[in-house]
C-alpha cells in the first residue's frame, strides 16, 4: 500500500464514528490483532476498538467483544488465547511477553486525535498519539487491513 500522503483525502465521519472517536481520545493503544477483515485494537481502558475495512468502527469492553467475535478463522481456542493476551496487556502494558495472538504496540500511543482518510477503495485511520502515530490501512477491494507505525513527520 502506497505511503504517499498526497493521495489521501479526508473523509466525512458518520455520527457513529464520531461517537466512538470521542470515547477513544485519551486512551492508550496496548496492542492489536487482525481478524474478520478488521483490526481490533486493545485500549488501556479495557475496551476493544474494532476498525473495519470501510473505516466503520465499534467499541466494546474486551470481555464482551472477544467472545462475540465471529470471524471464520477464530475458534474457541483462538478466543481463549485472545482473552489471555488481552489480560496480559492490560496487566503488564505493551511490554507484556508471551503474547500468542495480539501484537504489542511497538510505540507509546496515547490517542490525541483520529482522522479518517480515503483513496479510491482504500481507507486509512490515522491515530495521532502524543509522541507517535499509528495507521490502520485497508483495501476494500483486496479485503486487506494492516496496522503500522506512521513514521511521517507531522
Amino acid at each position: 500500500m502506497g505511503r504517499d500522503s498526497s493521495e489521501w483525502s479526508p473523509l466525512e465521519t458518520t455520527t457513529h464514528q464520531e461517537h466512538v472517536i470521542k470515547h477513544v481520545i485519551g486512551a492508550t493503544v496496548l496492542g492489536w490483532f487482525i481478524a474478520g477483515e478488521a483490526a481490533h485494537l486493545l485500549l488501556d481502558m479495557g475496551f476493544l476498538w474494532t476498525i473495519y475495512l470501510d473505516g466503520e468502527m465499534n467499541l466494546l469492553p474486551q470481555g464482551v467483544a472477544i467472545p462475540e467475535l465471529d470471524a471464520d478463522e477464530l475458534n474457541g481456542a483462538d478466543k481463549a488465547a485472545l482473552a489471555f493476551d488481552a489480560e496480559l496487556l492490560l496487566n503488564e502494558g505493551r511490554e507484556a511477553t508471551g503474547l500468542k495472538r495480539f501484537t504489542a504496540a511497538p510505540i507509546e500511543c496515547l490517542i490525541q486525535a483520529v482522522d479518517i482518510q480515503g483513496s479510491n477503495s482504500r481507507r486509512r485511520v490515522l491515530i495521532q498519539g502524543e509522541m507517535e502515530n499509528l495507521n490502520v490501512e485497508s483495501s476494500i477491494e483486496a479485503g486487506e487491513i494492516s496496522v503500522s507505525v506512521d513514521n511521517t513527520e507531522r
